[in-house]
């Protein structure tokens, strides 16, 4: 697939413009604060995702207007497609091929993209979260079902957590409890299977990336570990059975601590190199060539999936690599539509933008 044609209005500091980019490497210049991530984010937000950037909708709303209006033009599924997205009252309500969607889950899987920025490099780093949402939110591009299964989830465990904090106060509602043990474990064991499923997907090109960046000297590992402690090869009704029994354990030192201690929320990606932990004995460099093999293996499975390439968006990453891992990545991305943002023009490429106080111009000069 590929973006045709791009509007913006009102959103963020981009001035109200057009931007038509090429087929193949589109390069987006210009010095910190400009808006070349505003870019990045306006077309991100066609997937049907929040902004990569954490950022909360009226924050994507220029300063002292009420409403934003993004669009796009795209090519895809062997034809001409449209999506328009407004930004009103911080709510996003879009249109696709001219016809109004309800919920922005009905867009999701139209428009398919990864993005990478310097963020994502801290995935091995930090904690436990940042290593879900990767994969949820990988998912979620392909199965506009599994953000539905995630937010039941996030309602499930608020309730039982609401409830277990009021049982010292109440014993009797400890019969309630098991009721919501297994609501819990039979969403969480939805969640978990489909998370353990996709990443031994990702497990094949993630490690045949890495065996080319490092040249063989090093192997990747992933794996998906469950809190429950189910193996990542076992079945949903493996999974809900050791995922209930812990929760059943665990229920007096959850009423003792005031929230629930076991569940999905608690899982990992684990990775390794060599056979050893990637977050604690892991160097920058190994680190950083795992998190570029896990992001160039989530637009191979994006791709397999879809049966056509994504929309590649590098934020400003390729400075945070070095020239051997800049090569590699963009070797790997070739054939696809990609959009580099960068201060200086250090990409070859025939199409080239400049922004400038969230003016977009062909010129350097703007």
């Amino acid at each position: 697939m590929f973006v045709k044609h791009v509007e913006f209005e009102n959103y963020r500091n981009l001035k109200n413009s057009v931007f038509d980019p090429g087929k193949g490497i589109n390069v987006i210049c210009g010095d910190n604060a400009q808006g070349k991530t505003n870019l990045i984010e306006c077309l991100w937000l066609f997937t049907g995702g929040r902004s990569f950037r954490g950022s909360k909708e009226k924050e994507l709303i220029a300063f002292g207007e009420t409403n934003a209006v993004i669009k796009t033009e795209f090519f895809s599924e062997g034809r001409e497609q449209t999506i328009e997205i407004n930004i009103e009252k911080g709510k996003r309500k879009a249109t696709l091929n001219g016809v109004p969607r309800n919920y922005l889950s009905e867009i999701v899987g139209k428009f398919c993209a990864v993005v990478f920025s310097p963020d994502h490099l801290t995935l091995i780093k930090n904690g436990p979260d940042e290593r879900r949402a990767f994969i949820d939110g990988a998912i979620c591009q392909t199965d506009a079902m599994y953000a539905l299964l995630l937010s039941r989830y996030k309602k499930i465990l608020n309730e039982r957590n609401n409830l277990i904090r009021y049982i010292p106060q109440d014993r009797s509602l400890m019969e309630t409890l098991s009721v919501w043990n297994e609501t819990l474990a039979a969403a969480g064991s939805k969640i978990a299977a489909r998370r353990a499923e996709y990443v031994r997907k990702l497990n094949l090109p993630a490690i045949s990336f890495y065996d080319g960046i490092s040249k063989g000297r090093e192997r990747l590992q992933i794996e998906y570990r469950m809190n429950c402690k189910a193996d990542q090869n076992g079945d949903e009704k493996e999974i809900y059975n050791k995922t209930l029994e812990k929760l059943i354990n665990k229920q007096n030192e959850d009423i003792s601590c005031g929230y629930t201690t076991s569940g999905i929320h608690r899982d990992d990606l684990m990775i390794k190199i060599n056979d050893k932990d990637a977050r604690s004995f892991g160097s920058q460099g190994q680190q950083r060539s795992a998190v570029l093999s896990l992001k160039l293996a989530e637009a191979a499975v994006l791709g397999e999936e879809k049966k056509e390439a994504p929309i590649i968006l590098l934020d400003d990453v390729l400075s945070e690599l070095d020239v051997s891992r800049q090569s590699y990545l963009l070797t790997k991305l070739s054939g696809m539509q990609v959009f580099i943002t960068c201060c200086e023009k250090t990409v070859s490429s025939e199409n080239v933008v400049y922004v400038e106080n969230g003016i977009l111009s062909e010129d350097k000069e703007v």
